[in-house]
């Protein structure tokens, strides 16, 4: 998987700056886009089913805990993949803060949120939450970055976001909304929102010139470094659950969660763009309710059909959507 993560590194970029891509009404889908979207894909599958194995780490460990260990692993791996492949660890100062950036949005901050908020409600309804990542996404690169999204573009999103909310609303409702729904679901939007900064200062460091998995590397380490100075100043013991249903559930969420997945994300995300890349957080919900049916026996009707289809077709819509200039 290092191999083909290597070689996606050296596809050509379509970049995400407003300014350097002609308006196209219906642009083709070149070699670079079709390795995108199988990345969105790739990238689904794994992220939906660690849904399931976040769940395997709850319990004795504290939260914050299992997140360093996580991403601790997963830093040490990536620093390694890089040097077995001669990418160049070396970052610029602006390079080194836009990593910065990243980690403390996306590793710390998101991350943390998301197990809080798992405490709260059910995984269904902060999936569900997630959804609205590319929303949050198009928004913040129009204000912050200058980029417009074509209609498309917004029309793609919200199918998506729909086609979560038809598929996730019977395990919503399932669920039900207790005293702490509202503290759940507002830790989640934390979590969402930190996720798409997160986004923006790896589309900073990508335009100071820094590759991607090298500043994933850097911006998870630094991500975990806070988390590790944050739980020493608030007293967490950083201890351990030598059982095999929790270490092979860390090394999935190491491994195939962390290192392979955002490593391969935000390869694809400066392929494909941060907007259509972010879908990746609508088309996960679908792939954690098959794994719910697979493994915690769960059914679903045809409302669960109808929203897997809209699912699919805001991707499309959002795939053939044109890149529009400022």
């Amino acid at each position: 998987m290092l191999a083909l993560l290597s070689g996606i590194l050296h596809l050509p970029r379509v970049t995400s700056s407003p300014d350097s891509v002609p308006p196209i009404a219906r642009p083709p889908l070149s070699r670079a886009t079709l390795l995108g979207i199988g990345g969105v894909l790739i990238c689904a599958v794994i992220w939906g089913t660690t849904w399931y194995a976040i769940t395997l780490q709850l319990g004795t460990v504290a939260p914050l805990a299992s997140i360093v260990w996580r991403f601790g692993l997963a830093t040490v791996l990536l620093f390694l993949g890089c040097l077995i492949f001669r990418q160049n660890l070396r970052l610029t100062r602006a390079q080194h803060l836009a990593a910065l950036g990243q980690g403390l949005f996306t590793f710390s901050i998101s991350y943390s949120f998301t197990y809080a908020s798992e405490a709260h409600v059910a995984s269904a309804i902060v999936a569900v939450t997630f959804a609205s990542l590319t929303f949050i996404n198009l928004v913040l690169f129009r204000l912050a970055a200058g980029q417009k999204a074509a209609a498309a573009s917004w029309g793609g999103a919200l199918l998506g976001l729909l086609g979560v909310l038809v598929l996730s609303g019977g395990e919503v409702l399932k669920a039900g909304l207790g005293s702490g729904a509202a503290l759940g679901v507002g830790l989640a939007l934390v979590a969402v929102t930190a996720s798409a900064f997160g986004n923006y200062f790896a589309w900073k460091g990508q335009n100071h010139g820094s590759a991607a998995v090298p500043s994933t590397a850097w911006a998870m380490a630094y991500g975990t470094g806070v988390l590790v100075l944050f739980g020493l100043a608030t007293g967490v013991e950083f201890a351990i659950d030598p059982s095999f249903t929790y270490v092979g559930s860390l090394l999935y969420l190491s491994v195939f969660g962390s290192v392979i997945a955002f490593g391969l994300y935000f390869t694809i995300a400066r392929t494909i763009g941060y907007a259509m890349a972010s879908y990746v957080s609508a088309l996960t919900p679908p792939v954690a309710m098959l794994v719910s049916v697979l493994f915690e026996r769960a059914h679903f009707g045809w409302s669960a059909l109808a929203g897997l289809l809209l699912v699919l077709c805001g991707q499309a819509l959002m795939i053939r959507a044109p890149k529009v200039q400022t």
